[in-house]
């Protein structure tokens, strides 16, 4: 296959159809957004429709519905005023036209995960915000004999994964009902009125402590593709191996993210023990969404911003867990963020102390100062599963293909892993970035990929569950 270019064709500002009433003009930021570590939120979502004759009409929708949208989503409009707060002053959204030299489907029979770096406005994981940037960056890539590639590059300091899908089903609704029509999505900015803070102390102690987790590598990222059927083998798999059948006696069996989540974790400690001859101890950091775990009263409706919290599951000694133990831990610290959890955060008492803790611990500073010389060894897990984004129908029909992007070569990261529903649901597909070492037991593991498939083509996976 001759080289993939994408080549700039046109940019603009998309500014909000209606201007930002005086008193929205700034917007804060929480003490929760300041936790994020990485500067964008980013996602493409890709069209396969072969008709290029009606493109132009495509692209205008697109944008009159976008600038209707930013009406709604003022932040989103606006530029990075500071660390604490953003200039809602309706300079719009960074829009960009691109055109790449190849048909989309040549592209999606075997995806260049690194290319797809391209199909953003800017470098989506090592471009740090700065003060003046644009909250929002779109590029639509439009391909050859047809086909569209939607590269969403937001801050992730308003933005996290279920704003996003809140984001995309107003903007889907924009584009796709009578302007005058009522629209069934309002978003809510309560975030920073439910967690508000005035200082940067979280963000400089996160940076701090976080800084320890994140390390210069040489970093690839692979897909694995774990089929339903595969995770319904590995669920009978735990109960088998648990001697006293505890998710028997338990009301609620492990979901499916938990269970990929464990599953990975087992194979990068073995990766680790491989690549340094001895068990380090090991941390599996998963983010999960608050908003599922607070009480309705304080729970709002299409929220936007970071509703994020990090829970922490800990192995730190040099036995070997099978994979029912390591799914029991990974439950049980997901369970622990509970109505009650939220509460405590939300007090000004224990929030701060939670907060400092948690990091403190993510850091391996807990464990070093108890233990040993901090050889601490960590993977971090971020779920999509369940978010709405597959449903993004513009007027042409439903995305095909859901992704992230790759990374590769030298660079200051953590080991990560982004687990996203396949479009019919029947699988989740994870983009693990690891470092090269460690990717290389992966991929040649047989056990491994007993449960899994290397870089499917998403064709093939979209093809194969029409059939099924």
């Amino acid at each position: 296959m001759e080289e993939v270019k994408v080549e700039i064709i046109s940019r603009e500002n998309i500014k909000p159809s209606s201007p930002t009433p005086s008193h929205l003009k700034i917007f804060k930021h929480s003490f929760l957004d300041q936790l994020i570590p990485f500067p964008h939120a980013i996602i493409v979502l890709f069209y396969t429709s072969q008709n290029l004759s009606d493109f132009p009409k495509r692209l205008e929708l697109l944008k009159q519905s976008l600038s209707e949208t930013l009406t709604q989503f003022y932040p989103l409009a606006g530029k990075i005023k500071d660390d604490l707060s953003i200039d809602c002053n309706d300079e719009g959204a960074n829009f960009v036209v691109a055109k790449v030299n190849c048909p989309i489907t040549k592209f999606l029979e075997k995806p260049d995960l690194n290319l797809l770096n391209k199909f953003f406005r800017t470098t989506p994981y090592f471009a740090e915000t700065k003060i003046g940037d644009h909250v929002t960056n779109i590029q639509v890539n439009v391909f050859d004999c047809g086909g569209i590639a939607i590269g969403f590059c937001i801050s992730h300091k308003i933005t996290d994964g279920d704003s996003l899908d809140t984001f995309l089903k107003v903007w889907t609704e924009r584009a796709g009902c009578n302007p005058n029509s009522e629209l069934l999505t309002e978003p809510n900015f309560a975030t920073s009125s439910l967690f508000p803070t005035s200082t940067l102390h979280f963000r400089d102690l996160s940076r701090k402590i976080l800084s320890s987790f994140f390390k210069k590598g040489k970093w690839v990222t692979r897909r694995f593709l774990f089929k339903n059927s595969a995770i319904a083998t590995l669920k009978a798999q735990i109960v088998a191996e648990s001697s006293s059948d505890p998710l028997k006696n338990h009301p609620n069996t492990p979901s499916r993210v938990q269970i990929v989540s464990a599953l990975l974790w087992k194979y990068f400690m073995a990766a680790s023990k491989d690549q340094f001859g001895t068990r380090r101890p090991s941390l599996l950091i998963n983010t999960v969404n608050l908003r599922r775990r607070m009480a309705e009263s304080l729970h709002p409706e299409n929220s936007i911003g970071n509703f994020l919290w990090f829970t922490i599951s800990e192995h730190m000694n040099e036995h070997e867990l099978n994979l029912s133990e390591l799914v029991n831990k990974v439950k049980k610290s997901i369970e622990e963020i509970d109505k009650d959890f939220v509460a405590r955060l939300l007090s000004e008492e224990e929030g701060s102390s939670i907060i400092k803790n948690a990091l403190r611990k993510i850091s391996g500073e807990t464990w070093a100062n108890n233990k040993g010389d901090g050889a601490l060894e960590g993977l971090s897990i971020n779920s999509w599963c369940n978010f709405g984004y597959y449903n993004a129908d513009f007027g042409w029909g439903k995305p095909m293909w859901v992704s992230s992007v790759g990374i590769q070569g030298n660079s200051v990261l953590t080991d990560k892993v982004i687990l996203v529903d396949t479009k019919f649901k029947d699988g989740i597909e994870a983009w693990v970035t690891l470092d090269e070492d460690k990717m290389k037991y992966l991929v040649s593991s047989t056990e491994l990929l007993t449960y899994a498939t290397l870089d499917p083509s998403p064709l093939a996976v979209s093809n194969s569950s029409l059939q099924a």
